[in-house]
């Protein structure tokens, strides 16, 4: 075989896997824009059963086709303090029984499917070009993406397929029949999933080329190290993903890891005593009359295996979790005294990148600290109403502090929105990203509001200004009626309640004839003679404000018209 024919191989190879991983990407994206809001509504059960989140586990790894998606979400929530190490490990362990559907889906369309496959891709794309609605839309690429997985397997198998007998095939076969080690086949595994990104990738390797008789280290045991390896291979892309997190997060990542090196452990150690065991086991499952001869049935075996591996060392190691928990807890020590931990974070300050991985999970999660945000300048509003009447100036410092950090908390959850935009969006969360744009404006003003109530606390003491018990009461009542505003409106946003938005409107009714009455009230008592002139500009602006600041939490409320 010449060096040109050597190179044409290699390169045909890399096309295939990189079609390969291309489709894989989309199905990845698409599956969980058809599953748009079930993966967030799913990961929320996990709190109460271990066998639950195996299940959710195994349930959105299948939907994102990708344990290594599962699990850097996963580390992802497990950072924003939205998921315990507890559930993530459950999760993670359900996520390895999720990803193996993969490689019977491989195994099983092992067959030639290339003009198949063509059809799929090319039916995948005029779904997408010609489909009216987002859903047919993304059924359409994953359509495509399935075909795409098929031809790069074709791909594959293609640039390894010669005449049995044929002097390529000899010294391919004598090159594979060498690497026998079981711990350099654990290695090369480990190294190309660490490398790929994708434990799918070289198990779809592995199965192609046991299914075209191409027999690594002589046959028996050999390809299981393989995927030994590369259950170990795929804990890299988590590893690297929680750099720089929280330590739970940290922490997450390292229980996966623990979870396939000591299941490695376990399967090296039999799998090197009983030399027989694919034979035997596999074998006796899926026979094959000569492993050379390639086939369905070798695939097969592979696959099982991959399931196998996975399932047992899951219920091996699900009664251990609280044990997986504090070695991971030793290993990953607390930051030291002085350094932020997650539970100190501000609002918004954990919006980990991670979660873009599953939009609707991160939109989510930023959805909820809006919530907080608003909250925040409410709170904020309280203090500077409270203050202007009780005359105290020197709440002005605090209201200033807070309102730099809501310009802080507005920069972070603009700039995470933004990253949101360009993520794969389902409409509906298209139209939340924009709502959330206006509602953040909206907590802005809020803020703002609130620092100018504190000038007029100001004046009012510089000024020695005096208001009438009446004008006091007044507007105490209509202060009562926007936090009543407020408290409506929060629930509204955050369970994006429709049927509470005519109570909402009909409370800003309210409040907006108070601050009529209150001005027509001012000015009645300035012509008898009972307020002073100079109290006009204070009054009639202190009550024009929180009518604005009833506005903008009226405008909160709404913003779910404009994402449902």
């Amino acid at each position: 075989m010449s060096a040109w024919e050597i190179i044409k191989i290699i390169m045909q190879i890399l096309g295939g896997m990189g079609t390969f991983l291309v489709g894989m990407r989309i199905l990845s994206e698409n599956m969980t824009k058809v599953a748009h809001g079930k993966l967030q509504t799913m990961l929320n059960k996990t709190a109460k059963s271990r066998f639950a989140g195996v299940g959710i586990g195994a349930a959105v790894t299948v939907l994102g086709q990708s344990s290594a998606f599962t699990t850097v979400m996963v580390v992802g929530l497990v950072n924003a303090s939205i998921m315990t190490l507890f559930q993530a490990t459950a999760i993670i362990m359900g996520a390895n029984i999720g990803t193996t559907l993969n490689a019977w889906v491989l195994a099983l369309g092992g067959s030639d499917i290339t003009v198949v496959a063509l059809c799929l891709a090319a039916v995948g794309v005029f779904m997408t070009m010609f489909g009216k609605s987002e859903r047919v839309k993304s059924a359409g690429n994953i359509v495509t993406a399935f075909g795409l997985i098929f031809v790069g397997l074709k791909f594959m198998s293609g640039a390894l397929v010669f005449e049995k007998g044929s002097e390529e095939f000899v010294a391919i076969s004598h090159v594979l029949e060498k690497i026998s080690n079981p711990f350099l086949l654990l290695f090369i595994g480990l190294a190309i999933t660490a490398l790929v990104q994708s434990s799918t990738a070289v198990t779809a390797i592995n199965l192609t080329m046991a299914s075209l008789g191409m027999v690594i280290g002589g046959g028996g045991n050999a390809p299981l190290y393989i995927i030994i390896g590369s259950n170990i291979g795929t804990c890299v892309t988590a590893l690297i993903s929680s750099l720089g997190a929280s330590p739970n997060a940290k922490r997450a990542a390292v229980i996966h890891f623990l979870f396939n090196f000591f299941g490695a452990i376990i399967f090296m150690i039999i799998l090197v005593c009983w030399r027989g065991f694919a034979d035997t086991v596999l074998g006796g499952i899926f026979p094959v009359n000569d492993l050379q001869d390639g086939g369905l049935a070798p695939a097969l075996q592979i696959a099982f295996f991959h399931t196998l591996f996975n399932v047992i060392n899951t219920f091996l190691f699900l009664p251990f979790i609280k044990i997986f928990v504090l070695i991971a807890d030793h290993l990953v020590r607390e930051k030291k005294e002085g350094e932020t931990q997650a539970a100190e974070l501000p609002i918004f300050g954990d919006l980990d990148e991670r979660l873009l991985r599953s939009p609707s999970v991160a939109l989510g999660h930023l959805y909820q600290e809006t919530g907080k945000a608003f909250t925040y300048a409410m709170n904020t509003l309280d203090e500077s109403f409270g203050a202007f009447l009780s005359k105290d100036t020197s709440v002005k410092s605090k209201v200033d502090e807070k309102n730099r950090e809501l310009a802080a908390m507005n920069r972070r959850a603009v700039s995470y929105l933004v990253k949101l935009s360009s993520s794969s969006l389902v409409m509906e969360e298209e139209r939340t990203v924009s709502s959330l744009h206006y509602v953040l404006n909206d907590i802005m003003r809020i803020g703002e509001l609130a620092d100018n109530v504190t000038k007029y606390t100001d004046h009012y003491v510089a000024d020695a200004l005096v208001f009438s018990d009446e004008f006091l009461a007044m507007l105490q009542a209509m202060y009562d009626k926007l936090k009543q505003l407020y408290a409506l409106s929060l629930e509204t946003f955050l369970f994006r309640d429709r049927g509470k938005l005519s109570e909402v409107d009909e409370l800003e009714d309210e409040i907006d004839r108070d601050r009529r009455d209150l001005v027509a009230s001012h000015i009645e008592r300035l012509n008898e003679g009972k307020c002073q002139p100079q109290n006009s500009n204070v009054t009639i602006n202190l009550v024009g404000n929180l009518e604005r600041a009833a506005d903008h939490i009226t405008f909160i409320a709404h913003s779910i018209e404009q994402s449902n």
